[in-house]
Order: structure tokens, then sequence, then C-alpha cells
């Protein structure tokens, strides 16, 4: 079980590696467009756990830059 727990990231972590706002993974994640573990909501915010071969494929994949929006 620890293991799992090892495998499990936070918002802030996540979105230090994608280079992202914390608030853009909370909106991909209720969008659907990243999947996240929801854990009982115990503060102002809702808590989500990321699974770290979840942000692992998201970097590798070709279709990442997508879940950005297109600048001009």
């Amino acid at each position: 079980m620890e293991h799992e727990a090892l495998d499990l990231l936070t918002v802030r972590e996540v979105a230090r590696q994608l280079r992202v706002d914390d608030t853009t993974v909370r909106r991909w994640i209720k969008m659907g467009m990243l999947e996240a573990v929801t854990l009982p909501h115990r503060g102002r915010r809702q808590a989500y756990r990321i699974r770290r071969s979840t942000l692992e494929a998201l970097l590798t994949a070709q279709t990442a830059p997508t879940l950005a929006p297109a600048r001009e």
C-alpha cells in the first residue's frame, strides 16, 4: 500500500511538472481531461491525487499540448 501512496501526486506537483498553474490542473480534472483520485473533502478545496503513471503518459503522449489552449 505504501508503494501506491508514493505513486500519487498532488495537484501542485503535477502543475509544476506540466509548467501550468494549480487551477489549470484542477480545471482539467473537473472537465475530465485528466484522470485523478478524489479524496474526501476536508478543506476549502476538493483534494485530488494524480497517479504518476497518468502524468508520465501525459508527458510522453503526442497529444499533451492539446491540453493547453492554443495561443496565436
